[in-house]
């Protein structure tokens, strides 16, 4: 047998995926093998197999005979379990996953490694369907919840309720917890239909009246590191805090030019700042400079190992979780006002209507003149505040030329056909306490749009410059909707007399149409929704396949390295390119890794997104909790079997449950998505706005319930 681990899986696979392979127990493939006699060669095959079985490559039949999945009519994949018992398996590789019924999950949790059997094969476009034969492998990751303790025992309730048995804690094992606390919790036996699993408690978060403890266990139930290893801290000495001279030589000198970062007031990342000139030939030179993060974060150094790990920043309602410490991010790597700055720059000359007619990507050395906020710049623009247009009288012509600029990219985006879902954002604001007090809708106003237009043209002339240099790269990829998600947005729309052109694959100009044709109207919010739901999610991918929400062929993440790293992994790339140190020993080692890269960071990317969304679901119920009886107006965002979901104007949404629409017999039509009174003929339907009260809100599940409030009727005496 070969020598290393590598070389051993590979020649079991070859073994036993050849067409004459029978399944075999691990004695047989001993004497194939022609290791029997040797234990220590005999105990690598067992580890081999072992790591086989748990990649879902093997199973082990219950004779202890070992094979292909699909050899003993098996498939192997991830369960993902539903609060209501039943679940899926998704398959790696496989669009469509499986179907378990709850009777057939047969003692599976949430993402375990497990083999399923079809007893419903794909029939007219519906899911397979399967059971669960065998757990693979278990996932280990501890299960965070909160405790509830008894005289000598105790449970603890998850918070993911895809953990839907309570975990047995016996007392020994407690670690002195009390009810309330929310504890992380590590499984010591898995128990069975008849038996709930038990436990350990490995840690104690906090009580649940704690501030914070219920952020920071959203935090622990993903994941997500809270601190940085030792080795990233130590690298941290060696890191300057201001430019060293030897790192400007050979850069462009650009500290001459006036330059501006354009964030939120609360920002201390600015990885981005902007130059602009209007020339003669009413053409633009724009300059898109993003701070040079790789020339502080070598490839393979420990910040780099742990940035990859993290793969984002994570943006919490009451924290951050950087990618990068902030020693970096808001210091050496952060394009502060006033201090010299290294920054990888692209330089783009754009013709009146919005083409770029040539560009330049250059190392620099650059010093930003003014830190502008958002508001700011609004005031300049739109109210003309006669203080803050004073105060910046220098920058304003600049500023102008930015607004006219910008102007002509989104004028040349609507053209192509590229999608703005632009729906209204919640910040949650917090007291001291971490209690929220108020929820509004993110500002977007002509400067969020301005920086929003100009990150997008750097990052497509990037993509479009290493598409055609046909180096190894990471782009961002958006693919076209699946035809049979926008056959049911258009037969939706339609009922309120919307129609899209064209069959099977729709060009994102019809979705940009009917999001026009909407805009203003009582039904926008929803059909805005069902369009986004429609669309596939965006990822990183090594093959340019383009971007079908903007309608551009070719596009990458550029702008962003201190919080996103496949922007700082192109940025190593561009630099290598630049400085001509891409030979074929490079492209062979960067083809061999960016496939990890992009799939490890789509997942962190999702992982980051869920944990968000988490934290202001949270914090809404939290704040409705406040509210309690009160009415409010709000619009129906959605119609199901089980009621109605109703938006209100801070972006709160609850549940109307159709067992509370008492003044009639109400009938739900899944065709028109609406309810309709049997006796009344009172309609329902999405759009429509309605008063409602707050009736209930619940914690765990973070969900909200509402009833309408019946229309006072104005009878005479």
């Amino acid at each position: 047998m070969e020598n290393t681990i590598e070389e051993k899986r590979q020649v079991i696979l070859d073994i036993i995926n050849h067409k004459d392979y029978k399944p075999m127990k691990i004695k047989e493939l001993g004497i194939l093998l022609g290791i029997n006699g040797d234990a220590e060669k005999r105990n690598m095959l067992e580890e081999v197999l072992q790591e086989l079985i748990a990649s879902g490559k093997l199973i082990k039949t219950k004779r202890g005979k070992y094979a292909r999945p699909e050899a003993v009519n098996m498939i192997v994949g991830k369960f993902i379990a539903h609060a209501k018992g039943f679940g899926f398996v998704e398959i790696e590789g496989e669009e469509q996953d499986i179907f378990i019924p709850a009777s057939y999950v047969n003692g599976a949790f949430n993402n375990d490694m497990v083999a399923v059997k079809l007893i419903k094969r794909d029939a007219r476009g519906k899911r397979k369907e399967g059971e669960i034969i065998k757990i693979i492998k278990r996932n280990d990751s501890d299960v965070i919840g909160m405790y509830d303790k008894s005289r000598n025992f105790g449970f603890v309730i998850a918070d993911n309720k895809k953990f839907t048995k309570d975990i047995f804690i016996s007392k020994s094992k407690s670690k002195g917890a009390v009810s309330g606390h929310k504890v992380v919790v590590k499984i010591t036996d898995w128990g069975n239909e008849r038996r709930n699993p038990e436990g350990e408690i490995v840690e104690i978060i906090g009580h649940i009246n704690d501030p914070g403890t219920d952020i920071l266990s959203i935090v622990r139930s993903f994941e997500l590191p809270m601190q940085f290893p030792d080795t990233v801290m130590n690298q941290l000495e060696y890191i300057p805090s201001e430019v060293l001279k030897e790192d400007t030589e050979g850069r462009l000198d650009l500290r001459d030019v006036q330059m501006v970062t354009i964030d939120g007031e609360d920002a201390k990342d600015l990885d981005d700042a902007i130059t602009i000139q209007k020339n003669d030939d009413n053409t633009f030179t724009l300059g898109v400079h993003i701070a040079d993060v790789t020339n502080y974060v070598t490839e393979g150094s420990p910040l780099d190992t742990e940035a990859l790990r993290r793969g984002t920043s994570v943006y919490l309602v009451d924290r951050v979780i950087p990618m990068l410490p902030h020693k970096l991010s808001n210091g050496i790597c952060s394009l502060n006002m006033g201090v010299d700055r290294l920054a990888l720059s692209c330089i783009m000359d754009i013709d009146s209507k919005g083409n770029v007619i040539n560009h330049k990507i250059a190392e620099t050395l650059v010093n930003v003149d003014r830190r502008m906020t958002y508001t700011n710049v609004k005031k300049i623009l739109v109210d003309k505040d006669p203080n803050v247009v004073t105060e910046y009288k220098d920058f304003i012509k600049m500023f102008e030329n930015m607004e006219e600029l910008a102007s002509v990219l989104r004028a040349k985006r609507k053209r192509r056909g590229s999608i703005d879902f632009d729906f209204p954002e919640a910040k949650v604001i917090l007291n001291e306490k971490g209690e929220p007090i108020d929820i509004i809708p993110y500002d977007r106003n002509v400067a969020t749009r301005i920086i929003e237009e100009f990150m997008l043209l750097a990052n497509e002339t990037i993509a479009e410059d290493y598409y055609w240099q046909e180096l190894p790269f990471v782009y961002r990829t958006h693919e076209e909707p699946d035809p049979e998600r926008v056959s049911a947005l258009a037969s939706f729309i339609h009922n309120f007399g919307y129609n899209i052109k064209g069959e099977g694959e729709i060009h994102p100009k019809e979705i940009q149409k009917l999001l026009i044709e909407v805009e203003g109207k009582p039904e926008e919010g929803i059909i805005s929704r069902l369009a986004l739901r429609s669309m596939k999610r965006a990822c990183y991918t090594v093959t340019g396949d383009g971007h079908y929400g903007l309608a551009t062929k070719y596009y990458t993440h550029f702008t962003s390295p201190i919080r996103r790293y496949p922007d700082l992994q192109i940025h190593r790339i561009i630099k290598e390119n630049l400085n001509g140190k891409i030979e074929d020993k490079r492209i062979r080692h960067y083809n061999a890794i960016l496939p990890n890269v992009t799939k490890q960071t789509s997942e962190a990317e999702r992982t980051a997104e869920e944990a968000e969304r988490e934290t202001i679901k949270l914090k809404k119920v939290q704040y409705m909790e406040k509210h309690l009886g009160e009415k409010f107006e709000g619009v129906i965002s959605g119609v199901t079997a089980w009621g109605l979901y109703v938006e209100l104007p801070n972006t709160v949404e609850g549940l109307v449950h159709v067992t509370t629409l008492d003044d009639d017999y109400y009938i739900f039509d899944d065709q028109k998505h609406i309810f309709i009174g049997e006796h009344t003929s009172k309609i329902y339907r999405m759009g429509d706005t309605v008063e409602i009260s707050v009736t209930s809100v619940n914690k765990i599940e973070r969900t909200i319930d509402f009833e309408l409030v019946e229309e006072e009727s104005n009878e005479e005496e």
